[in-house]
């Protein structure tokens, strides 16, 4: 506390005696000036003052006064003011000035020091507090981790993660992070072992002993919320991660309500042609293929392979309800498409179910695996956060959400899959037809490290396509990524640390879904 400085001002100020003593042996170094132009004067002069303590009802300058003519000398100086007068307006003229406090006469030494805690000690404390917290839920975390859990234990594992994650941000603690981060690794170890072992199962189970997956994402969740009253809304984000949900929610509750916040695990390949495919068809990959075989398309064909998801939609539509539903599907790539979406959002109050699918956050994981500029911007999970955060502030998709916030509607927000930051590079040998992809290979004659993989030799049984007949798909498990021998070195230093999807972990396959409404 020794280097700690106060400036206390105040017309009474030897009255205050006992309370600057107090401060003093706390080891608090404290200024005293008896009216808002010393005062001043003090700021002014010094640059090492920690604090202010400002008397609102000095003679001369007015401590409302005194206080604008520091936020002009020194706008980050924290300023607490001290006052007898208890009138609303006073205390809101000083909160509109961006007062750090506000204590009511007669104040004693203990609200003092804890207003000083607050101010000047709370970084530090909240750091501490958070470290010690995070100690003793490590043990608990590790023996979770290692025992046999199911789809939702898992979920809720990863959403503990995902939330120590946030408090450590919160609070700079990198020495935690850095044994959190390791945490985060042997979670999804053992998570790529539990889905290796279950994942083929989940897709013939309709019980509750399987988790709900892309394919039947909106029979489960989301169907339930149409309504011929209220018009129902769902944003999907495409990559969005569970964190950066968490990230988002803060900007959303302003205006909307959390109503139900949920998961879904996303299907194999966590890749947009697939997991995408499968949310508005209602059908696995290979069953889409057989029933309408005109709209899907292989990695190795040529087009989009995402182009027909209205009529995918559409279809899944009429299969699911007795009378023919409203609706309508956007789709945002680029600034003119945002901006035409913003332009027409009231439209869709005319539809029972409208879809927005939003392309910014995968093409800010590709542009930063491409820019430099962007691997500096995105340097880690907590870069990529805060970037995501900074788009959806700025975006069009905010400015129309919250337009639709006046009206009456539902609203849904999830994803298609995640993406994970990887790190280790598992060789991979394959002939020409091989998918380039850095997270699952499809391929015929593949070469890998088993130990890196879940392989399905027969993608029938796993419900996927199969483009040749000796097909077969590998997917990444934890954050691996696939190379190829050839030039394997700069390969190896252009890909590590970037974000990418298609395989196995908790980040990519565990995607939240929530339902909110207008407040």
């Amino acid at each position: 506390m020794d280097n700690v400085k106060i400036l206390w001002a105040d017309d009474e100020i030897d009255l205050l005696k006992p309370q600057i003593l107090f401060l003093e042996k706390k080891g608090y170094d404290v200024i005293t000036v008896s009216n808002g132009h010393d005062a001043i004067e003090e700021c002014e002069e010094y640059n090492d003052i920690d604090i202010v303590f400002l008397d609102e009802s000095m003679p001369g300058l007015t401590g409302l006064e005194t206080l604008s003519k520091i936020k002009e000398i020194s706008p980050l100086l924290p300023v607490v003011m001290i006052t007898k007068n208890e009138a609303e307006n006073v205390m809101e003229e000083a909160i509109g000035a961006q007062i750090t406090d506000y204590l009511i006469k007669p104040v004693n030494p203990n609200q003092i020091l804890l207003t000083l805690k607050k101010i000047i000690d709370n970084k530090r404390l909240v750091r501490e507090k958070t470290t010690l917290d995070y100690q003793q839920e490590f043990k608990k975390i590790f023996a979770q981790i290692n025992s046999r859990l199911n789809y939702q234990e898992w979920v809720n594992i990863y959403t503990k993660i995902v939330g120590w994650e946030l408090k450590l941000d919160d609070s700079n603690t990198t020495e935690m992070g850095s044994i959190l981060g390791m945490q985060k690794s042997e979670a999804n170890i053992e998570f790529s072992k539990f889905v290796a072992d279950n994942y083929l199962t989940w897709l013939y189970d309709e019980t509750d002993a399987a988790p709900v997956m892309s394919h039947n994402l909106l029979r489960e969740k989301v169907f339930e919320e149409i309504s011929a009253d209220v018009p129902t809304i769902m944003i999907l984000l495409d990559n969005l991660r569970y964190d950066q949900w968490k990230i988002l929610e803060p900007i959303l509750t302003e205006f909307y309500r959390v109503d139900e916040e949920d998961s879904f695990y996303s299907i194999l390949p966590t890749s947009t042609q697939y997991s995408r495919n499968a949310i508005f068809s209602g059908l696995m990959p290979s069953e889409i293929q057989e029933i309408y075989p005109q709209w899907w398309r292989n990695d190795t064909d040529k087009g989009g392979k995402n182009l027909f998801e209205k009529q995918l939609l559409g279809e899944q539509l009429k299969r699911t309800f007795r009378d023919p539903i409203k609706y309508d599907y956007l789709k945002i790539t680029n600034v003119g498409n945002a901006k035409q979406m913003l332009d027409n959002i009231l439209n869709c109050l005319n539809n029972d179910f409208t879809v927005i699918v939003y392309n910014f956050i995968d093409m800010l994981s590709h542009a930063r695996t491409e820019m430099e500029v962007l691997k500096e911007l995105a340097s880690d999970e907590r870069a990529y956060r805060s970037l995501t955060r900074s788009w959806f502030l700025h975006s069009p998709l905010w400015e129309a959400l919250q337009i639709l916030a006046e009206r009456d509607i539902n609203l849904v927000i999830t994803t298609d899959h995640g993406t994970i930051r990887v790190n280790q590079p598992s060789k991979v040998i394959g002939d020409k037809e091989t998918t380039t992809n850095l997270r699952y290979k499809v391929g015929r004659n593949l070469n890998y490290e088993k130990k890196d993989v879940l392989a399905i030799r027969n993608p029938k049984e796993a419900l996927l396509p199969s483009p040749n007949i000796s097909s077969s798909y590998i997917f990444a498990k934890e954050d691996r990524y696939f190379l190829y021998p050839n030039n394997y070195n700069y390969y190896n230093n252009y890909y590590k640390n970037t974000f990418q999807h298609g395989g196995i972990s908790l980040e990519e396959i565990i995607c939240p879904i929530i339902k909110l409404s207008p407040r």
